[in-house]
């Protein structure tokens, strides 16, 4: 019986090493730049992964189409930014409280946006994937909130634009208010009111409860189309796996963001999923 997507997915994230069916290559796996989950169980009676893994698929694999389904590509996400038909979906699992996260926002995706998405290559898309307590599922619902008003990008990089203490109250209520003024969300109230709802909630848990399904037990998780990787790796690995990914769907670049979300300068495509 083949292996489902889901299945396919653990074992890459989870795995030691992967074994390439047309090279019969072996690839190391690394445990660097992968925060891990600090609760129990969080939603899922997984066995967790003994160590965080960067994976890069072998480009004799055939691809995935379950995973390449997992991409949404509605051009009214407030939480993805590029081209709605870009030829390569970046899927990032993360949690506002990831020093990871943190560390990927500053240092890797700006040059992401510049080489990729400003040219109509890339496409990301976030996914509220909250494991470190209260704070990190206020932080979630806070950022929903934020892209109901078009600005959950702004508010992304007010949140992770420096690095902040775990669990220290820089997540509360009042400080999560404080971020969305400074990101310059509209209307606080509304803010308040759409943060506490439970369709934050609902748009919260299915992110989580899609992420849990792939066997994701770590911030950050990615997905360059159907490739894996985990943790804040080096430019270079994201730059391989979304190079890999383009050639492997034969098209180019097209124009630059003409169809769908705009680049983050752009301020976003005024929707919400």
């Amino acid at each position: 019986m083949p292996a489902t997507p889901s299945y396919r997915l653990r074992l890459y994230l989870a795995g030691g090493v992967l074994v390439a069916a047309a090279a019969t290559a072996v690839l190391a796996l690394t445990a660097n730049g992968g925060d891990h989950d600090s609760t129990a169980n969080r939603g899922s009676a997984r066995d967790k992964p003994s160590a965080a893994a960067s994976v890069s698929t072998p480009s004799a694999a055939p691809a995935d189409e379950g995973l390449l389904a997992l991409a949404r590509r509605s051009p009214s996400d407030a939480m993805a930014v590029g081209r709605a038909d870009a030829p390569v979906v970046l899927i990032e699992y993360a949690d506002f409280q990831c020093p990871f996260c943190g560390q990927f926002a500053r240092e890797t995706e700006p040059e992401l946006l510049r080489r990729y998405v400003d040219k109509g290559v890339l496409r990301i898309e976030w996914r509220n994937f909250p494991v470190f307590g209260k704070e990190s599922d206020q932080a979630a619902l806070a950022g929903w909130a934020a892209g109901k008003q078009d600005k959950f990008w702004e508010f992304y990089d007010t949140a992770f634009g420096k690095p902040r203490e775990r669990n220290s109250g820089e997540f509360s209520a009042e400080k999560l208010v404080a971020m969305a003024r400074e990101a310059g969300v509209p209307d606080l109230d509304t803010f308040r009111t759409d943060m506490a709802s439970a369709a934050a909630r609902k748009a919260v848990a299915r992110d989580q409860d899609e992420g849990y399904q792939l066997g994701v037990t770590s911030t950050p998780a990615f997905l360059v189309n159907d490739k894996p990787i985990l943790g804040a790796q080096p430019l270079k690995t994201f730059v391989s796996a979304i190079d890999a990914a383009t050639k492997e769907t034969g098209k180019g670049s097209g124009k630059e963001n003409e169809n769908g979300n705009e680049n983050r300068n752009g301020k976003g495509s005024g929707g919400h999923e």
